[in-house]
Parts: C-alpha cells; structure tokens; sequence
C-alpha cells in the first residue's frame, strides 16, 4: 500500500473518531440533567425543604446560595447575562419589584399565575407571591391589658405607650408598613406615628428578638408579623403572650407577601418555570409550610391553625405593587432618625 493511501486512509479513519466523540459528547451533554440555581433570601430551612421537595419529585437537582433578598436582587443586577441564578425567591416583596423594573425577570407563566388570588402576585405577571403573613400586635397580658389594646396602629405612639411598645425599624415589613400609614392616613398622620414611635418605643435589631421580649416580660407590646409568634409557640410551647389584631383596613394589619421569580438569563427556563409552579402546588405549599407559619396562597391548603383564619383577616386592600420599593416611606424615616 502507498504512503499515500496510507495517509489518507488514517485521516478518515481520525475524523471518523473525532465525529464520534463529538456525538458522544453532545449525546452526553442533552442527557445531562438540569440543575437549578436557586437565589434564595427567604429563611433558610424554608428555601431548603421547597427545594428539596421539588427535587424529589422531579430529580432536577437545585443549588441553593443564600443572602438577603435586597443583596441577592442587587447580584443579579450586577452579574446581569453572567448571572448563574435560575430561581430568586425573597421574603418581601421589593427586591422583586427592584428587578421588574429593571428588566431581569421573565414573565411567569399564565398557567401557574392563574392558580392564585391575583392580589397575590406582580400585575404585569412577572414575580409570583408564594405565602403571604399579616403584622399584628404581639402584647404580653402582665403588661398591657385587654382594655389597653388599641383599634388602630396609629394609637401606640403616644405617651401613654412609652415603655410598652416596641419595634423594628429595619425590617423591610416595617417599612412596608409605614408605606401603608402613608397611603391610608397621609404623610403628616405617618410622620406623627413615626417620632410618636421613636419617642416612646423601644427599638429591636430584629423580629425574633422583639417577639422574645414581650414574651419575657422586657416589653409590653411589639409591632410584629404574625408568625413570629407562632415560631415561638412552637418551640416552647405554652406561651404567656397573645396576639391582637387591628381594625378591619387599617394599616396595623397589612398583608404582605413573599415570592419567587424566574431570572430572565436564565439557560433552563422551562425547569425555572416548573419550579415556580410546584411552589404554588399544594405538595410545594406544605413544603414550605413546614418550616413557615404563614398563610398559603393556594387556596386548597390549609393554614396552620395557630393562626386566625385568612378569611376572617380584613387587611387594607393596599397590594405589593402599591407599596411598591417604599422609597417615600424611607425617607420619611431618615426623616424622624428612624434609619
């Protein structure tokens, strides 16, 4: 045989191999399975047992990276095309609303919207409410009698609460909620709330630790979200405080919502999507309730029963959208020296 055909004969024989490879590769590469990475800013063990369940039930394999729902929003804005995050889920509402505005999530789908209460979730679709809570008076009887317990949010700012009401002015619930005095009440009636609060209050770092106090008899009363204190209840049992809720619309009994979202730069859109739906779904639902004592959205799955009933809940009909980034309500709090 001639060198020459010899030649030949092995280059086609390499592209042969080389074509095989490639298709091995590729092959390869299409039975790989997806895996999600999930921005998670809600509570840890609540972002942990939703993606674990989801995993389980679909074998789609979810990396968790954890931080704060605000610093989480920003590192997608700053990654922007680069961003490995599929699926950010938040606490709050806002850092969602952040990324709406500035064109980084993809449209839920209809189908999975469709299955909750619109109120719940972004008017244009783009951010979908998991689990909702409601703020509350969280008041220790030894300190504040039934007697005492005021209709409106607005009325424990005065003197006669100095010493025996307590909150926390960096909670992002907090300031929706001085968001929503705005709305209600007008801007003079919320700056009053607010140096009302500062002057008689007493600050906490965090819900935890307000919820605690009163708890212990440290404070009377704190402005609070419901289900600190059925965190509470369920890890010592028995407990001295109780709950009280305000007026039906008033702005000391707004609902909020956490959610979750599919990152427009996300490579696995439609597993993204699948995620987002099995939230929603009554198995992801009580997922999540497991390890959070809020109301579901879904309206087949039942709240835990420590809670008061959504139905018989009447918040001010103030949605996620209207409060919005609560830029106003911020700076009304620079104002006083609140933050």
């Amino acid at each position: 045989m001639s060198a020459h055909r010899v030649t030949g004969l092995a280059r086609a024989i390499g592209a042969g191999v080389l074509s095989f490879a490639l298709f091995c590769s590729a092959t390869a590469r299409a039975d790989d399975p997806v895996t999600l990475t999930l921005y998670n800013g809600q509570h840890e063990a609540t972002g942990k047992a939703v993606a674990d369940a989801f995993q389980k039930k679909t074998g789609i394999k979810v990396v968790i990276r954890k931080g704060g729902g605000g610093q989480l929003a920003n590192q997608i804005a700053e990654e922007g095309e680069r961003s490995p995050a599929d699926v950010i889920y938040t606490e709050e509402a806002p850092p969602l609303i952040k990324l709406a505005s500035q064109g980084l999530l993809a449209k839920v789908d209809d189908s999975t919207l469709s299955q909750i209460d619109a109120k719940f979730s972004d008017s244009s679709g783009q951010w979908l409410g998991i689990t909702s809570r409601v703020r509350v008076l969280a008041y220790n009887p030894d300190l504040v009698s039934e007697d005492e317990l005021p209709s409106h949010v607005l009325d424990v700012a005065g003197p006669e609460w100095a010493g025996k009401i307590a909150f926390v002015p960096s909670s992002g619930e907090f300031l929706g909620q001085t968001a929503a005095v705005i709305r209600i009440n007008g801007r003079e009636a919320a700056e009053e709330w607010l140096t009302g609060l500062k002057a008689f209050g007493g600050t906490y770092t965090n819900n935890v630790i307000a919820m605690k106090a009163v708890e212990n008899g440290e404070v009377g009363a704190a402005l609070v979200n419901s289900y600190y204190w059925t965190a509470l209840k369920k890890e010592k049992g028995e407990l001295k405080s109780k709950l009280h809720y305000f007026a039906d619309g008033d702005a000391g009994g707004l609902s909020s919502v956490s959610g979750a979202a599919v990152v427009k730069s996300s490579k696995h859109q439609k597993e993204a999507q699948q995620f987002l739906a099995f939230m929603i779904s009554e198995e992801g639902q009580k997922a999540i309730l497991s390890k959070s004592a809020e109301y579901p959205v879904n309206p087949k799955v039942q709240a835990d029963p420590l809670l008061k009933p959504y139905d018989q809940l009447k918040p001010p009909a103030i949605t996620a959208d209207e409060i919005g980034l609560a830029e106003d309500a911020l700076d009304l709090q620079r104002e006083v020296g609140l933050n």
